[in-house]
């Protein structure tokens, strides 16, 4: 019996479709076969080119730089600091236990069990990351940073990558776990230019690393993912929340306790330098650094400046000038000013080179050349007394021609005969010429640089009326030699300077006399220059019960003015003018420039009579010193606790609603701000003397004080001397509410 056809079709197509599923499977194999080849061809190429393309010269690379600074004031007050930052390398016994607890916590939490590279590490910080909708957690272990710190360029490229990833796998098999760990802490960037955890103790804390608190060590370890932003002397809240974050990761760790952590969230943090200096000391830090240059050259290691500026005369300086600037510099054409203040010795007390150093480094107080206009007489009149003149000699005021030159009084009339001390008073000019012309221009450029005039003198007639281009401390050096009797003052910024150890390399000596004198002439000099303040062109520098000397000059079109002044403590130049030159509107010596002086000398003369003022706001760039406290107010007034803030000027304070005294309260990133400084601290308040307003008190200080200091408001019109006081220190800083264009 013969197989029915469809049995045979049947058989025929299974045996037909074994053959082609065989045969689909061998083609899918082959072409499996080659996509893993060419795959695991191409990984052994980019590993192969990603060897032979390591780089031998790449890593983190520090420039050379002068020797870092740190910068004190008179009182021994850190407020600046310049430079790179390099510390010294650290030992494993040089490490607190706390201070390793916190770099694992936060950085590598596996570090002593992964080979280099840590997939749950990165897993992990993918979860994190993701839950925080940012970043809060790096993937890169300690090694891999390491790697990029000491071999790799910041290029983000997978070429990059895989040697990251085999330059890790190759360092762990030749350093141990702990000099992995200690090469990069000595190596790791912590923001401020400090490169190395010992430079970063040294920064931020003046202390060597171990002796860092938890609190400190916290706040360090957070700083290595974001240096440049979370810096606490730029940004102190924010770096106070990451450090709240690593004491919270060292929790979870269990390298601490969650009452260590509260304790250390609880604990003050006192910077050596305070967060945000005052832009405007810039100008005399320049000046002190280059005072370092010709004292120690090309000297290495970090150095302590122990220098002359009195920070309060200072902020006053450059509060007086803003404020002045602000209310007649468009009216009057002046956008520009410059103010030194020396002592009788030399000492710069108070520099201010401009209105803005962060628009403009261009120190007017040091490197503006200006023509001195009638700030020059100075050195006629003096030589002319030296010659044999007095202040009651007669001379006359009259046309006067001088080759070709025809010098002309401000006014354009001649008085005739008149004492010189009247001449000189008035600011006579063709007197001056006349004088110039006796005595001889040669003999007046003498007398110039013997009074420490070092700019280019031209020996022209005209010199007699200021044609000259000076600066502004010269010519206050100058004065001061006058005002003190000897013929030469040295303006100096920096008293000592000491290394890392702590051991002195350069100290100035202590003053003496000077190896000449002006003899009578000087008595005679101060008598005319007293004129000026009494009944002269200066009458707007008097100060009451104050014997008071100076000079007002105004060169040609208005393009200077000047006053320059003494007292028996402080001899102060002030200058005002425009960087390209343009005539003011009007401005003379006695005006402006002579407010000024007026204003600052005004409020410097009680800080000078107390010897030294440091009123609270001196101190509010610094963490609260809770070994400072001032006397409470009566216990049964005080309203205590952590305070929530509803804006800058109102907090609530468990349930009772303060306003803080003395200010007009701000929302939005102020009161954030203020949020964060507060966090976890107790305020006492209690009733001012004012009605409905609370005086509070963090850790012994005004807390009034500390927010317009830092200025996080305004002061209201009935504030005090002390709160006024703070308002201006952050208002010439530019600090918070007072920042140009807000």
């Amino acid at each position: 019996m013969t197989e029915p056809w469809w049995r045979k079709a049947s058989v025929t197509g299974r045996m037909i479709g074994r053959a082609c599923l065989s045969t689909l499977r061998r083609i899918r194999l082959r072409h499996i076969l080659i996509v893993t080849g060419s795959v695991g061809i191409l990984l052994l190429l980019i590993g192969g080119y990603s060897i032979a393309t390591l780089p031998l010269e790449g890593g983190l690379k520090v420039d050379p730089t002068p020797s870092a600074l740190v910068i004190e004031a008179d009182n021994g007050e850190t407020f600046a600091t310049r430079g790179v930052f390099k510390g010294t390398k650290l030992t494993a016994t040089d490490l607190p236990a706390h201070l390793t607890q916190a770099i694992l916590a936060i950085e590598d939490r596996r570090f002593y069990s992964h080979l280099g590279i840590d997939p749950w590490g990165i897993l992990r910080a993918v979860w994190r990351n993701w839950q925080a909708g940012g970043t809060r957690e790096g993937g890169s272990t300690i090694t891999q940073q390491l790697v990029r710190l000491m071999f790799l360029s910041p290029e983000q490229t997978l070429r990059r990558k895989v040697q990251e990833a085999i330059l890790s796998l190759w360092l762990e098999h030749q350093l141990s776990k702990e000099e992995i760990l200690l090469r990069y802490l000595n190596t790791a960037y912590f923001g401020a230019g400090a490169y190395g955890v010992d430079a970063a103790a040294q920064r931020y804390f003046g202390k060597p690393t171990n002796e860092l608190s938890l609190a400190e060590a916290a706040m360090l370890a957070g700083l290595v993912r974001a240096p440049s932003q979370l810096a606490p002397t730029r940004n102190l809240g924010g770096a106070k929340e990451r450090a709240d974050t690593v004491l919270q990761a060292m929790v979870e760790t269990g390298a601490i306790a969650a009452e260590q952590a509260e304790a250390a969230r609880a604990e003050p943090v006192n910077l050596r330098t305070p967060p945000e200096t005052p832009p405007g000391t810039n100008y005399f830090v320049d000046t002190a650094a280059a005072d370092v240059r010709r004292l120690l050259g090309g000297a290495s290691g970090d150095l302590t400046l122990h220098t002359t500026l009195d920070l309060e005369l200072q902020r006053l300086a450059e509060g007086i000038i803003e404020r002045r600037l602000e209310a007649d510099g468009q009216q009057k054409n002046v956008s520009q000013a410059a103010l030194v203040a020396l002592t009788p010795d030399g000492a710069i007390k108070a520099l201010v080179g401009g209105r803005d150093y962060e628009a403009s480094q261009f120190n007017r107080a040091t490197q503006a050349r200006r023509q001195a206009g009638s700030l020059f007489k100075l050195f006629v009149y003096l030589t002319a007394l030296q010659k044999g003149y007095g202040p009651q000699s007669t001379v006359v005021d009259r046309p006067t021609q001088i080759g070709d030159w025809e010098p002309q009084n401000a006014n354009g009339r001649f008085r005739g005969a008149v004492t010189l001390r009247t001449a000189f008073a008035q600011s006579i000019n063709t007197v001056a010429a006349q004088l110039a012309d006796e005595v001889g221009i040669p003999a007046l450029i003498e007398t110039a640089k013997q009074l420490g005039v070092q700019s280019e003198l031209p020996a022209v007639p005209s010199l007699a009326l200021g044609s000259a281009e000076v600066t502004l401390l010269e010519m206050t050096r100058a004065y001061a030699a006058v005002a003190t009797g000897n013929e030469r003052i040295e303006p100096y910024a920096v008293r000592s300077i000491q290394g890392g150890s702590q051991k002195a390399l350069s100290a100035r000596p202590a003053p003496g006399s000077s190896a000449g004198s002006l003899g009578e002439s000087r008595a005679a000099m101060l008598d005319l220059m007293q004129a000026v303040v009494r009944e002269g062109t200066g009458k707007t520098a008097r100060l009451p019960n104050v014997p008071v000397g100076g000079k007002t000059g105004t060169t040609q079109e208005y393009r200077d003015a000047w006053f320059i002044g003494f007292t028996p403590d402080l001899i102060v130049g002030v200058w005002v003018g425009n960087d390209d030159n343009a005539p003011m509107n009007k401005v003379v010596g006695g005006d402006l420039p002579a407010q000024i002086w007026h204003d600052f000398l005004t409020r410097a003369a009680p800080l000078l009579a107390k010897g030294k003022s440091a009123p609270a706001p001196a101190q509010v760039a610094r963490e609260p010193d809770p070994s400072s406290p001032a006397p409470p107010p009566p216990a049964a007034e005080i309203v205590r606790g952590v305070p929530e803030v509803l804006d800058t000027g109102t907090l609530a304070i468990r349930g009772t609603l303060v306003r803080l005294e003395g200010i007009q309260g701000e929302r939005g990133n102020m009161a954030r701000q203020l949020t964060r400084f507060l966090r976890w601290r107790e305020v006492a308040c209690a009733p001012s003397s004012m009605p409905g307003v609370q005086r509070c008190q963090i850790g012994g200080y005004n807390l009034s004080a500390i927010i317009l200091a830092a200025g996080g408001g305004r002061a209201t019109a009935d504030a005090s001397e002390e709160l006024l006081a703070a308002e201006e220190q952050a208002r010439s800083a530019r600090l918070g509410v007072w920042r140009r264009g807000r």
